[in-house]
């Protein structure tokens, strides 16, 4: 039983950074659907760092960068030059998908070292919770401290009611005299170096190796997940257990052998996903959201 809580702590670890980063973008008025195409950049450059330098640390670096480099050429195009934000998040993810693959061709059949586990004194003695939360590795607690530090920053820092301001009303921020585009490329940013360390986190935890397309969508389902969080930081950790229960539920029925179809499993993450937003939408009336009112509008200083 415990093996089976770690495994759904550890597959949702990726999805949990990803909705993270996304979350304070659009909370920015930017919709950013390139986190598939990041975590797949944040992947590959992950791997390839650690490989090369035999510092899964330092491949945590490198993954974040990639998803930041990703996410600063959408804020140029999307942000400054005003491009449709939809087809420029898609551009990127096929973009991202070509190139990620392309790079990674010579890690084929390579593996990397995982990053170690940190154990902290005392805590990691506590029955069942010690081991659950008290022997991780570095990135889970990262995860975690950003999903505790973004939910401060929003409600109660200075910096958080700016980038409220300008996602919910950016012409009063920019008379109030906030510069929107900076705040934004900001939020871009720091969705970019999230969704990185999310790609990071599959090769240097979960299968330690390349292969095409291992996100396997999992920056969709964070994209999602922002959703069904209602744009709220710490339904975001919720939502990520949830999906990362279904997605272990998937893995675990194939190895049992239930009767049914192999297929019908492997869609199971992504039913859930397209059933809850759904419900979500079902629900839009209600105070349960907090759509920001600018999310996807471009901002034309001009006005």
């Amino acid at each position: 039983m415990t093996a089976l809580m770690l495994t759904v702590l550890a597959t949702s670890i990726p999805l949990l950074l990803a909705a993270t980063g996304e979350l304070i973008a659009e909370r920015s008025g930017v919709l950013n659907l390139g986190v598939e195409g990041m975590m797949l950049m944040g992947a590959v450059s992950a791997l390839g760092a650690t490989l090369y330098t035999g510092n899964p640390y330092l491949g945590i670096i490198a993954g974040a960068f990639a998803g930041m480099a990703i996410s600063l050429i959408f804020s140029f195009f999307a942000v400054t030059m005003m491009t449709n934000q939809v087809a420029t998040g898609l551009a990127l993810t096929i973009f991202a998908t070509g190139f990620s693959g392309l790079a990674g061709a010579p890690l084929v059949g390579k593996t990397a070292e995982s990053l170690p586990k940190l154990n902290i004194p005392l805590l990691e003695h506590i029955p069942l919770v010690g081991e659950l939360l008290f022997q991780q590795d570095a990135l889970f607690y990262v995860a975690i401290g950003l999903i505790i530090a973004t939910s401060v920053f929003l409600r109660r820092a200075r910096g958080g009611m700016i980038l409220r301001a300008v996602g919910d009303n950016h012409d009063s921020a920019h008379a109030l005299g906030y510069n929107v585009i900076m705040v934004r490329w900001l939020a871009v940013a720091f969705g970019g170096i999230c969704a990185g360390m999310g790609g990071a986190y599959i090769p240097l935890v979960l299968t330690p190796h390349w292969s095409e397309g291992m996100t396997a969508g999992r920056g969709w389902i964070a994209l999602a997940l922002v959703v069904f969080a209602s744009w709220v930081p710490y339904r975001i950790a919720v939502g990520a257990l949830i999906f990362g229960g279904i997605t272990i539920m998937q893995l675990a029925g194939q190895a049992r052998g239930w009767t049914v179809p192999s297929q019908v499993l492997s869609m199971l993450p992504y039913l859930a996903t397209i059933l809850a937003l759904v419900l979500i939408s079902i629900r839009s009336s209600s105070s349960y959201l907090t759509v920001p009112a600018m999310i996807g509008k471009p901002f034309h200083p001009g006005n």
